[in-house]
Formats: C-alpha cells, structure tokens, sequence
C-alpha cells in the first residue's frame, strides 16, 4: 500500500472517529423536485430524475403525485395541486430535510427574483441572466441594480470568484451603469465586462447576449424572462425547452430558501439541469453568500443609492395605501395577471378590504376573508383586474 493512499485510509478514519465523537455524519445534500404542473407530462420529469440520480452528485426527493416510478427516490405524495406542493417544499426546506428545490409557478415575496442560467449559442458559454422572474423592486431601475447583486451572488455561489458583469441596453441601462459604477467607487468588488461591439463599454448589445460577452447580464424581470425562452427554446420551435439551468433561484435580501424555477416547457435536460444548478448552490451555501454579498454592498452604500432611484416624493393622494385590519383569508379569487398582482390587492385595500397574494392550484390568487368575495371581485372587474 503506498503512502499516499495509507494517508487517504488514515484521513478516512478519523473523520470517521470524529463523527462519531460529535454524533454527527456529514450526510449527502438532498434536492427536492416538485412533479406536476408541466405542459409536457410527467414523463419529462421521470427522465429527469433518472438522469440526475445516474450522475449520483445528490440525492433526490420528489414531491407530488403517486406516480409508480417515485418507488426509485424519497417522495412526499400529494395531490396534483401545486399549492400543496409548495406548502410540503417549504417544510422540508425549513426544516432541513432538503437543502434545495425545482419547482414551477412558485410566488416569490416582493423583494426576491431570480437569477437563470443558459448557454449562449455562439461560443456555448454558460452565462447568468439577473434576472428572469419575480420583483426586486416596483422602481425598474432600483430592481436593475439589485438584480445586479444577484447575479453577482448566483455566480458566485458556483464558484466563479470575480463574476464579469455587462447591463443590457434596455430602458434604463445607462442610469444603472451610473448607479453600480458609483457602488464599485465607494468599495463594492465589481467587474465589469465589455461589449464586444467597436464602441466597447459597460453596455452590451444583442450581440454580446449571442456572444456571451460577460458572466452575468444585468435586466428586468420581463426581458429577461424572453431571453430564457429564446434562448432554452429556440432549437425546439419554441414548446420545448432545451438548453441551460431553468430560470433559477429567488435571490433577496434576507431570503433564505433555495428555490429554483423551472417553466412548463422545460424539456428533460433542462430540469436535470435545474437540479444541478440548485445543488451547486446549496454545494455552495447560497445563503450565506446572499448575506455578505448583501452586508458588502449596504457598506458601499446601496440604500443611499437605491434612494436615488426611486421616483419623485407623491402627492398625498398618492401616498402608500395602508392595508386595513388583517383577517382570516380563506376565500380565493383567482384570474388575475401575475404582475398585476400586488397592484390588485392594493385595490382592495383602497377599498377597505384586506387581500393577501398566494398561489392556488391553478396559478396566482386573492385570497380574501369569505364574507369579502363578492365585493372584491367587484371591485377587481371595476378596476379592470377580473
């Protein structure tokens, strides 16, 4: 037996000596999938969930119905309500139980958005959209420069050090440049990536996308929301999607669950890549960077500059609405847009009646108290919600 491998039984001792000294084992990172919901049957799921427990880098648990092949993994059964899928997730992330999760149609909190993944078809280069689904903020550029955060947290929780960062030249993307430049003077570790376009700078072009010019795209929520379609589905016609990591995980200040996002067109590969993706960021402790990287920028004075972003002071009708007294909400109303949602429940609260967003089996919801029904959709259809 050589030396080096004496060694390596040496080491394997005693980390073994040592678990049992503390009464705690290192255990295998465990990564939930929630299996219903998708346009294209179960059946993209099951080879999903093959595919990744061949590559045998985490284990897997899946959540939903009683399907006969959910025999081969850990499962939570419940029923095809994607509410209830949820509920069962947030448990066993709470809890521990499963250190990430992929899932559809999840109702992320204001405040939280998500950081997507793809490769880009010119060089094939993985880059990083920031981001592609939720709200970071209800001031576009606001939610711009925090998705910035994001990207940069999402990046680095993979493992790339010094994530090099371009900002989409959409409507707003010189103010944000202004803004993150004036976050990196004041101390904040930024890079930022070149166009590859004659004129060069911060901003990129739709070639540099094609490219894959930099690390990590700043946007919006709804740009890049198409951009993920395009570039996950453009091979297929557009109802399947192939290629990258899904839409990602919902990143926030405070937010503290790995909750990755895929749509109900994502194809075989790119839910087992979702599954990695989410692996790679509980490997990574997505948490824990989310709240440095959080505690880094506040140091170079993010809020200050976040506060400069926001709109002019309102007219006293405009001010805040303040929700009335809270109540039980049982009753759900759904059909209402899933951006439009936050804007619906601020309605009834003009209206004196108190509304909470959620999501229900068949997509985003009001959930109201029930004597409250028929008024708030009343006052949703005058509003034009309904």
């Amino acid at each position: 037996m050589s030396d080096q491998v004496k060694e390596a039984v040496k080491k394997v001792f005693e980390d073994l000596a040592s678990s049992l000294e503390t009464g705690r084992m290192e255990s295998r990172l465990k990564i939930g999938l929630t299996i219903d919901g998708s346009e294209l049957g179960m059946d993209v799921m099951k080879q999903a969930a093959y595919s990744s427990k061949q590559k045998n880098l985490f284990d897997i648990v899946l959540i939903g119905s009683d399907v006969e092949w959910a025999k081969d993994f850990e499962h939570y059964s419940t029923t095809e309500c994607q509410k209830e899928s949820s509920e069962v997730m947030e448990e066993l992330l709470d809890s521990g139980e499963i250190q990430g999760c992929v899932t559809l149609h999840y109702n992320f909190p204001i405040g939280v958005s998500t950081v997507g993944r793809v490769v880009t078809p010119a060089l094939g280069r993985e880059i990083y959209i920031a981001t592609t689904t939720g709200t970071t903020s209800g001031v576009r550029n606001e939610a711009m420069v925090l998705n910035a955060i994001n990207g940069i947290i999402a990046a680095r929780t993979c493992g790339i050090k010094q994530p090099i960062v371009g900002i989409l030249n959409i409507e707003g993307a010189k103010t944000v440049e202004r803004s993150l430049i004036t976050l990196q003077e004041n101390g904040y570790e930024m890079a930022f990536g070149e166009s590859q376009r004659e004129d060069g700078g911060n901003v990129l072009r739709g070639n540099d996308l094609l490219l894959g010019s930099v690390d990590v795209v700043v946007c919006d929520s709804l740009t890049g929301n198409i951009l993920m379609k395009l570039f996950s589905a453009s091979s297929s016609g557009g109802n399947y999607e192939t290629i990258g990591s899904g839409y990602g995980p919902g990143i926030g200040r405070n937010y503290d669950r790995n909750i990755c996002i895929i749509s109900r067109a994502s194809g075989a590969p790119v839910i087992a890549n979702a599954l990695e993706y989410a692996y790679e960021l509980a490997k990574g402790k997505l948490e824990k960077i989310t709240q440095t990287e959080y505690q880094k920028a506040d140091q170079a004075k993010l809020k200050q500059i976040c506060s400069e972003l926001q709109a002019p002071p309102v007219t006293e009708a405009a001010k805040a609405i303040v929700p009335p007294p809270k109540e039980i909400v049982t009753a759900e109303i759904a059909g209402i847009e899933i951006m439009e949602l936050e804007d619906a429940v601020k309605i009834l609260w003009e209206a004196d009646i108190y509304a909470e967003s959620g999501m229900g089996c068949t997509g985003p919801i009001i959930l109201v108290n029930e004597k409250n029904v028929s008024a708030a959709q009343e006052q949703l259809k005058k509003a034009n919600y309904l």
